[in-house]
């Protein structure tokens, strides 16, 4: 039985600092107590550590079994899938970039995956070679193109400045994550219309076998994943608090129950304010918990019915009968 939970988290790159970020705003604070040191904790998770590693060290890490869950991104797991390896949340929300073919700007008649399939039998017919395709994701980027019908090429192993090996002549074309495209551009580089091979984001991942067999890891990943699922729903709504006038709190209860988009998430919870009434009438607090989308609707449908004093206040976490992601869990694990 391990005694000490680890959790791999990216010690550097693009999601490295949004995943603190993202476990802060869960009430996870990551604690390191030494920017050099591999190792922190969570406080607010008990014998749960971390482990600080590159993003696809993260997933061989959890693969093996050196750490029991992990946060890296989604396209490492499709590139480098293990079977030991089990995806918890694919959708934790930040870190989102998109794997596609890009060739160069240059090439105005190729808009799509049919104009570059016609190019690459230009290439191998005419030039006598085969189309030379710059990437650090080998595995999926033979998959698309050869679902594509494109089979005349070579896959180049680029690192570093993959967009600029078109510029310097080491390959023709790149595939490749971009997140709003600029580097692409600044290196002369277009994405295909229907190039987007994966849309990718970071996610959880898990041991299979140590969640399957560990007790103490299951109670602990349901306390992070009501942490992660609480969090996410909790983004979506606010609270509204107004003071209003009634007769009394069913009638009050009455006049807000006509109005749809106001009854909020479970309803108004209406409370009395103690102090002196105005002829038959008394004041109370109304709390609805509402839609962000709808909450200017709701302010200006609360007004019309008598609403005051209105306050909002982003709500933090919804915790619901259930974590849904943790229950999916379970089903997967066959717990």
């Amino acid at each position: 039985m391990i005694k000490r939970l680890l959790m791999a988290l990216p010690s550097k790159g693009a999601i490295a600092e949004p995943t603190l970020a993202f476990l802060g705003e869960c009430g996870l604070r990551v604690e390191k107590p030494n920017p050099r040191q591999y190792i922190g904790a969570i406080p607010a998770l008990d014998g749960l550590d971390v482990l600080f590693q590159r993003v696809i060290d993260v997933l061989y890490k959890v693969a093996d079994g050196t750490a029991q869950l992990g946060i890296t991104g989604l396209d490492v797991v499709r590139e480098y899938p293990q079977d030991a390896v089990i995806v918890i949340h694919d959708h934790l929300n930040f870190g989102h970039c998109r794997l596609v073919v890009a060739v160069p700007e240059a090439w105005l008649d190729v808009r799509t995956m049919l104009d570059l399939m016609e190019i690459s039998l230009q290439f191998h017919e005419i030039k006598g070679r085969r189309l030379r395709v710059a990437t650090t994701y080998p595995n999926q980027a033979r998959a698309f193109l050869h679902q594509h019908g494109i089979h005349h090429f070579t896959l180049v192993n680029a690192e570093g400045a993959i967009e600029a090996a078109p510029t310097i002549g080491s390959a023709d074309i790149v595939v490749d994550l971009v997140q709003t495209g600029t580097t692409l551009r600044e290196n002369h580089l277009k994405p295909l219309d229907d190039g987007i091979i994966f849309e990718s984001q970071a996610c959880l991942i898990g041991n299979r076998a140590a969640l399957q067999s560990n007790e103490a890891l299951q109670h602990t990943t349901r306390a992070l994943l009501e942490r992660i699922d609480a969090t996410a729903l909790g983004r979506q709504f606010s609270q509204i608090t107004a003071n209003m006038s009634a007769g009394s709190a069913e009638e009050l209860g009455s006049r807000i129950a006509t109005e749809p988009l106001i009854r909020g998430l479970q309803g108004p919870t209406i409370a009395p304010i103690y102090g002196p009434r105005s002829g038959a009438s008394a004041w109370f607090t109304v709390t609805i918990i509402i839609r962000n989308g709808d909450l200017l609707t709701a302010v200006e449908r609360l007004r019309s019915i008598g609403a005051s004093q209105l306050s909002v206040v982003p709500v933090r976490y919804i915790f619901m009968e259930q974590s849904e992601t943790f229950a999916a869990l379970k089903r997967q694990l066959d717990l």
